[in-house]
């Protein structure tokens, strides 16, 4: 399972600026997470994912989202990590030990709207669940 450390005003971009932009993480299963990758992807307009993380295991997907998310994030089968206004920051490198970036963040990679993002995922959930009723 991802983890952030919530105590990120360390964290620095490559060329050693502060990253500014805070951001709040939605976890979900990996294979939830990937196909709503694809559907964000496919989308045309590539800017509608923004930077995702995976853990160690591939078990979990971490999709950073605009700060505040987590207050009215509902979505059965995920979660979202609130920052608490400390300033979780996009890291150049991926933030919790055994972590990695599948999308990494760029310099003007915007974060994922929590809107489109939801709206992948109940795809994505729909998918899953009718691939899995054919076997």
């Amino acid at each position: 399972m991802l983890h952030l450390d919530t105590e990120a005003d360390a964290w620095t971009a490559a060329d050693g600026r502060s990253a500014e932009r805070s951001c709040d993480l939605v976890t979900v299963p990996a294979r939830q997470g990937l196909e709503a990758v694809d559907i964000l992807r496919r989308g045309g307009d590539q800017e509608t994912v923004g930077p995702v993380l995976h853990d160690g295991a591939c078990d979990t997907l971490g999709f950073l989202v605009p700060p505040g998310t987590a207050d009215a994030w509902d979505v059965p089968g995920s979660a979202c990590t609130r920052t608490d206004g400390r300033g979780l920051r996009l890291p150049a490198e991926p933030p919790g030990p055994g972590s990695g970036w599948l999308l990494p963040p760029a310099d003007d990679a915007p974060v994922t709207d929590p809107a489109v993002l939801r709206a992948a995922l109940d795809q994505a959930a729909r998918l899953i669940e009718a691939a899995d009723g054919c076997r």
